[in-house]
């Protein structure tokens, strides 16, 4: 059909109708960057067109070049055929007002940590300046250390990452923003061999529990398993944080940690702990937040 479809598709509209109709058809799972066909298939269009991707309505009835069709069935058709996620289509990613190159070394950024950063942390961290050194565990494309970067703009950050293949991605997004005389990779398992302490750790670890990764859907498994998967419950990442993280935490210093949807689990396994679960687009069960003084049990 994406074969055919060339000769006769002429404008945007019809390009994004035909888009639409084959991803709906497929019964394609969105969540890298979109929750819906006509969204996705919108900026797949606008990308590969080099067009603003929030500006469709100007340019649906413009007449494309044939190459230009091409360009876009191309993509289109993998993303039917091989369910890779559009993300590593374009090779783009979007966290509010940040991009980031990714590709298939790397999970698809999409952790509620980024909504977080600065304001909403003022009852923990009441000036930006007072955060000196930060970490982000398990970084990744790097997306979140250099957001961490922006938000706390007198931070020396340490990037953590068990893959090489992640941190040369992250190294990719370091450069693109010129931070690489702010932000350190390191190239480690989780808080293994660092050295110092932090005013701000945060991490989006694996924690999708066995279950749930035997059952994903395919466009996820595109993404790296070591990226995914934490044991059996999910939590294997999050109790080794939870274990170190006070040796690496400043005083008054704040953990913050993603867990996906282990809430009840994580709560059932530490009951001692006052974990404070921070609203976030998503609702307010994904990230928890404890100071130094709360994971060693210290009164206020």
């Amino acid at each position: 059909m994406f074969a055919s479809a060339s000769s006769h598709l002429k404008t945007v509209r019809d390009l994004l109708r035909f888009c639409v109709s084959r991803f709906n058809e497929a019964g394609l799972v969105f969540g890298h960057g979109s929750d819906n066909a006509h969204d996705e298939a919108a900026y797949l269009i606008l990308h590969t067109l080099c067009l603003p991707l929030d500006e469709l309505d100007p340019y649906l009835d413009a007449v494309l070049l044939p190459q230009e069709i091409d360009a876009v069935l191309a993509l289109a058709q993998r993303r039917v055929e091989e369910r890779v996620p559009v993300a590593y289509l374009t090779h783009q990613a979007w966290q509010g007002d940040f991009d980031f190159y990714v590709d298939e070394r790397v999970i698809v950024p999409r952790s509620f940590i980024y909504e977080l950063l600065g304001e909403p942390l003022r009852p923990w961290i009441e000036h930006e300046e007072l955060v000196h050194r930060a970490l982000d565990l398990c970084t990744g494309s790097g997306c979140l250390a250099v957001q961490m970067a922006h938000h706390y703009p007198d931070a020396e950050i340490d990037a953590v990452d068990i893959s090489l293949d992640a941190l040369e991605v992250a190294a990719v997004n370091v450069e693109n923003y010129g931070l690489a005389e702010r932000i350190q990779l390191i190239h480690t398992d989780l808080f293994e061999g660092l050295e110092g302490t932090y005013d701000l750790i945060v991490s989006n670890p694996p924690y999708v529990d066995a279950d749930s990764v035997a059952a994903l859907p395919e466009e996820y498994l595109h993404e790296p398993e070591l990226s995914l998967g934490s044991g059996e419950d999910g939590l294997d990442a999050t109790r080794q944080i939870l274990l170190c993280a006070a040796k690496y935490l400043n005083p008054r210093g704040v953990l913050l940690v993603e867990i996906g949807h282990n809430r009840e689990v994580l709560e059932a396994a530490y009951p001692e702990l006052p974990f404070t679960w921070l609203d976030t687009s998503g609702g307010d069960g994904f990230v928890f937040l404890l100071t130094r003084e709360e994971l060693l049990g210290e009164k206020p």
